[in-house]
């Protein structure tokens, strides 16, 4: 089990550098920059119909925002992915 654990790991590590290697000088962008070009391209005189209540100081601030978002989502999920496999388990045994 450790050993596939590990090898999960490393796969996800050399998935996650490959692209930083590949393309060097690249500029990975979110789809919503790219929503928002093509939206400008099609009808340059869009206006949208809100804007954001609160703006993050930097990228840097909004990229953490995202990240601790999908900690905590994937916290949840995970935990009731383990409660249920282990009243699962306990009810096998």
């Amino acid at each position: 089990m450790f050993k596939r654990n590990l090898l999960i790991i490393f796969i996800v590590i050399i998935l996650a550098i490959i692209p930083l290697v590949v393309k060097k000088d690249a500029e990975f962008g979110g789809a919503d920059g790219l929503a928002e070009e093509y939206i400008s391209t099609l009808d340059p005189d869009y206006e949208p119909w809100f804007n954001s209540i609160w703006e993050p100081p930097s990228g840097e601030i909004e990229s953490l925002l995202f990240a601790l978002q999908a900690a905590i989502g994937s916290g949840f999920i995970f935990y009731f992915f383990g409660y249920y496999m282990g009243k699962r388990r306990r009810m096998a045994d």
